[in-house]
């Protein structure tokens, strides 16, 4: 089974025309909110290669169940379409399949929604193998109901009694290869995982930190300020990097910690790419703490911190202590708004990691954060106990050490979450 799933658009040949089209049916979408998730289905568009042409806000009551937009609407549509050669028409709401079947019947064009769309974003910007699997695995799962009259060509031969036209049988065919598939992907993200907790098993000592956010939040650019070699990949489009890109930290006082820049959110991400990318979002469940990164420049970035929490709430990391992030300051035009923000806020940190703006500040809350999540412990133990010395340096952060003849006074700082294991290790010492 092909990773690329039928109907989608192509991101590598020429630019596809297309139209988009949002529905506002109060009290749900408001007209102004409908407008505004058309803006972001128009990135979405640039990002996958498509060249926008139209975009229209069909205002309902309800949705037509037949349509979406009502039939209308749909014949206003086809001229437009059949004078400007229109190859694909993408809707911002997730489209049933009796919607998508008929709509492309009526117009004679590609039909995609913003699942559909989301979903071959990812699929041309995954890179390694786990990120491939993962894109593989959600468009299966979301192709698998949409299968129905794929193969009308061939169901016109009607079956007898006792016999099964060959349309169907085509179709439940396809049914068994994509449910070998899907359960093929799943055992290989299991290995993969399993493979993640050999490789990352060593963190455990170290306070790890994830960076959340809004898709084009500015998270791999603050990635890079903190981490001068992380060379992570960004650019100015949203979903520009899916795999998770790990880098030490240095703070001060010789602390360390590992920072994960992992994929970014947005509304109406679809929940099977949620499911399907969950092993790769282990970074935001298991860090110690989260780096809620915001482009507070945009107009909607409340609603974008509101989108996040949910999703981190979905996935089980909301309850983590996080670090709200205010990124890209340099973009306003008032110094009175950084005064606001910092009061509405509060506890917040304003930044600019595309211009270095206040990064010391954040440094300086994140050593706060982790000193506070330390107890220190003494131990005097003889200078030929190498291991258990090396097992300190290695595990804890080691304050002050003083030779007194034979003995060695050793004055350590040890990770809460580490602080059991470390007090079992000192008290087989003292009992052997």
């Amino acid at each position: 089974m092909e990773n690329q799933a039928v109907g989608f658009v192509s991101l590598e040949n020429s630019p596809e025309k297309a139209v988009l089209i949002g529905i506002s049916h109060p009290p749900e979408v408001l007209k102004w909110q409908a407008e505004e998730h058309l803006e972001e289905l128009e990135e979405l568009a640039d990002t996958a290669g498509a060249k926008v042409l139209f975009k229209f806000i069909q205002d309902r009551k309800q949705i037509d169940p037949v349509y979406a937009i009502g039939s209308g609407k749909v014949q206003e549509l086809k001229p437009i379409i059949e004078e400007n050669t229109i190859d694909l028409v993408i809707f911002d709401d997730e489209l049933t399949p009796g919607q998508k079947r008929n709509l492309e019947r009526e117009l004679d064009c590609k039909i995609l929604d913003r699942t559909g769309l989301i979903l071959q974003i990812f699929a041309v910007r995954a890179k390694s193998a786990q990120a491939k699997h993962q894109v593989e695995l959600a468009q299966l799962e979301y192709l698998l109901p949409r299968l129905t009259r794929q193969w009308t060509h061939l169901s016109k031969q009607k079956g007898g009694i006792g016999t099964k036209g060959p349309g169907e049988t085509q179709i439940e065919t396809d049914r068994r290869l994509i449910w070998r598939r899907i359960s093929t992907l799943k055992q290989k993200l299991k290995e993969h995982s399993r493979q993640r907790e050999t490789r990352t098993s060593w963190r455990d000592s170290i306070t790890k930190i994830a960076l959340v956010g809004y898709t084009n939040a500015g998270k791999s650019t603050l990635m890079n300020a903190l981490c001068p070699k992380a060379n992570a990949y960004s650019e100015d489009r949203l979903f520009a990097t899916l795999d998770t890109t790990t880098r030490r930290l240095h703070l001060k006082q010789n602390k360390q910690a590992i920072l994960s820049d992992t994929v970014g959110f947005i509304r109406k991400l679809p929940h099977n790419l949620v499911e399907s990318f969950k092993s790769t979002l282990e970074e935001v469940r298991e860090a110690d703490i989260l780096l809620h990164v915001v482009d507070v420049s945009h107009p909607s970035f409340e609603e974008h911190i509101r989108i996040v929490d949910e999703t981190l709430d979905e996935i089980g990391a909301k309850n983590k202590q996080t670090i709200l992030v205010l990124n890209k300051i340099d973009r306003l035009e008032q110094n009175d708004t950084f005064l606001g923000l910092a009061q509405k806020f509060e506890g917040s940190v304003l930044i600019s990691a595309a211009r270095g703006i206040n990064l010391s500040g954040l440094m300086e809350r994140l050593s706060d954060l982790i000193q506070a999540d330390f107890d220190e412990r003494f131990i005097r133990v003889h200078v030929s106990d190498y291991k258990l010395i090396s097992y300190l340096h290695e595990k804890t952060e080691i304050i002050s050490k003083r030779y007194d003849d034979e003995d060695v006074e050793i004055q350590f700082r040890v990770p809460k979450k580490i602080a059991n294991q470390i007090d079992g290790v000192l008290r087989q010492h003292q009992v052997s």
